[in-house]
């Protein structure tokens, strides 16, 4: 699935070093949105996002447990550039833990690829790793048929390399009501208990209390006067970049377009929202996704300035502590606190439990301290949830519920406390070879309503739905990357793709590209409320139908007594169905919600192969499996 995922990894040691390695889903991710908004027709990564976690943060949980124990911990990502090579075993580093995600179709996320290709070359001796102890931390979500896939298929190739496994694979689940640390907290606190009496605390080196801080990763020095920076500006953020843009450089794409497309009376604001990506070097296909970095709210921005007693004017540079630990890139030497704040820090996530942590270690609060230090406990975590993730509450609401804490934080501390904002991934909704130099996305703009009184606001649909180029110039900073859909390259192969609401958005590039290479036999099963409403692009639907490049089958649920949805076209055009997966060799693709539409659609496939195919119910069910194993059936789906 098309999220963008990023892989880290810590090395740590007293005498020796241990290494621990992440690779979060991809997102989006791809990097995500809040946890109901993949957005326009964009899978969510299986690692986590939904309750603000990610790879990341669990393997900074792991190394600053680590640095407390004495342990010179390093965090570094599994490989995925140029500039981080695979990790491989060193005598230095004998122990490693593992911290990843699944992508896709059961796939390593993208920056663990090359480290993914490394560990699985056939030349490699079952000795390889018989001087390394290792455990694997897998962050997955068990609505997802391939629960954390990767965490388990990677621990079974170390104990086949010879490595040691101090403790069975931990599987994070997102589907806890607790969350991952549900599962993470007990193997954290085994672990612990293993890798102490391997390496046991020399008696002169002390521990770090719980209650004191670490030393910050980075020290704020602020100028006693404000040079002339234009802190709106993303570093390495170009209109015109020298390479390929990324997300240490995006480019920066004037918005042509912010059109809503869904009926003035309908419940949901859905966006199309075009870019021109003239001089941008950006190359796409059918199934790509484009990645934005959102910007935070001005005007909390501006809240979260009040609170902590900050000049959003004042600027500052930022002097590493740690050897080896660049600045962030994405942020300016010198900088504004406003830039810091509006384009850098995450304030409008759902805190996870280290940030609590690191808030009672800076409280000078008696009564603030002992209510953090509960939300921080492990017996706390049943109401923190009640107080926190149920109500989707903000790290800046936070903030604002323990004024005396927050008015007191360092400065140097901001980095360590608060996230990045992470790019969110939305499926490209437009092919290069209808609409040159143009990228288009289908957004679906998150808001909810839970028990506080402000409602909940996905951050990048939310931004991205203010931005009005009518208005004057507006710029995006995005990249794109391959996604987690391929199609068929020969020109014969049919393909049928089932796209309800926003996850139609990758399909219409599919048959975008497709149509402009002369390629027929396109079926696209599209559903939604009404044609009236939520119809997207229902009139080039029809008029590509009209044309003869297009078969399109509609299910609108709401506009009949018993609703309809799009497995039950699936179920009433068996026979073609089958004609076209056993006869034709067509691809199946599958792209929307995750919550119950995946499992109806395979349901209905199943059938279709048992009442057109004659199969039995086993084998119907091993045709999937099988149609899923050569890629003949992928799926694009979020929460």
């Amino acid at each position: 699935m098309p999220c963008g995922a990023r892989s880290e990894g810590v090395t740590s040691g007293r005498h020796r070093k241990s290494e621990v390695h992440t690779g979060p889903g991809r997102p989006g991710s791809r990097e995500c949105e809040e946890a109901r908004c993949r957005g326009a027709g964009v899978g969510r990564p299986r690692g986590c996002r939904a309750r603000g976690f990610s790879c990341s943060s669990a393997a900074r949980q792991a190394r600053l447990r680590m640095c407390r124990r004495g342990w010179a911990a390093r965090l570094g990502a599994g490989g995925s550039s140029a500039a981080c090579r695979p990790w491989t075993p060193t005598p230095w580093e004998p122990l490693v833990i593992f911290v990843c995600a699944t992508a896709g179709q059961g796939d390593p996320p993208d920056n663990m690829k090359n480290f993914w290709r490394f560990i699985f070359r056939k030349n490699l001796p079952p000795t390889s790793l018989c001087q390394t102890d290792f455990a694997v931390l897998g962050l997955g979500d068990s609505s997802y048929a391939k629960f954390n896939f990767v965490a388990k298929k990677l621990h079974r190739r170390l104990l086949q390399l010879g490595g040691r496994a101090l403790l069975p694979v931990c599987l994070g689940n997102d589907q806890h009501e607790l969350g991952p640390d549900a599962a993470i907290d007990p193997w954290l606190h085994d672990l612990w208990e293993k890798v102490l009496a391997l390496y046991p605390v020399p008696l002169d080196l002390g521990v770090i209390p719980a209650g004191v801080p670490l030393p910050p990763k980075f020290t704020v020095h602020f100028l006693p006067e404000a040079p002339m920076i234009r802190s709106e500006e993303q570093p390495g953020a170009s209109t015109d970049p020298p390479g390929p843009p990324s997300e240490q450089q995006p480019f920066l794409a004037p918005m042509v377009s912010n059109e809503r497309v869904t009926g003035p009376s309908h419940f949901q604001d859905v966006r199309l929202i075009e870019f021109d990506i003239t001089g941008s070097g950006l190359s796409f296909a059918a199934g790509d996704v484009v990645l934005i970095l959102p910007e935070n709210a001005a005007s909390h921005t501006q809240q979260f300035c009040q609170v902590l007693g900050l000049d959003p004017d004042q600027t500052f540079t930022l002097l590493p502590q740690e050897p080896g630990v660049p600045c962030p890139a994405r942020l300016p030497q010198p900088c504004s606190v406003r830039h810091l704040v509006s384009h850098y820090l995450d304030i409008a996530s759902v805190p996870r439990r280290s940030f609590f942590e690191l808030l009672a270690c800076l409280s000078p609060h008696e009564l603030e301290r002992e209510k953090l230090l509960y939300f921080s406990s492990p017996q706390g975590q049943e109401e923190l949830y009640a107080y926190c993730n149920r109500p989707r509450r903000t790290i800046l609401e936070v903030l604002c519920d323990f004024p005396h804490t927050a008015g007191a934080i360092p400065a140097d501390y901001l980095l360590d406390l608060i996230p990045p904002i992470r790019p969110r991934a939305f499926s490209i909704a437009s092919s290069l070879l209808a609409r040159p130099s143009r990228l288009q996305i289908l957004v679906a703009v998150v808001q909810y309503q839970t028990r506080l009184k402000e409602r909940r606001r996905g951050l990048c649909s939310s931004w991205l739905a203010s931005l009005d180029p009518g208005q004057g110039p507006v710029q995006v900073p995005l990249w794109v990357r391959p996604g987690g859909l391929t199609f068929p390259e020969t020109p014969d192969t049919p393909v049928i793709m089932v796209g309800p609401g926003t996850g139609v958005a990758p399909f219409r590039a599919a048959v975008q590209e497709r149509v402009a290479q002369g390629r027929n036999g396109n079926f696209l099963f599209f559903g939604c409320r009404s044609r009236h409403q939520d119809f997207y692009w229902g009139a080039e639907w029809l008029d590509l139908e009209k044309r003869g490049c297009l078969t399109l089958f509609t299910a609108f649920s709401r506009e009949q007594e018993q609703k309809v949805y799009v497995q039950h076209r699936i179920r009433e055009l068996g026979p073609l169905v089958w004609e076209l997966l056993e006869h034709r060799g067509a691809y199946f693709y599958l792209a929307g919600n995750a919550k119950c539409m995946p499992t109806d659609v395979s349901e209905a496939l199943t059938s279709v192969f048992r009442e057109e195919g004659g199969l039995s119910s086993p084998d119907a069910g091993a045709y999937l499996a099988r149609l899923q194993r050569t890629l003949r059936f992928q799926s694009e789906t979020w929460a």
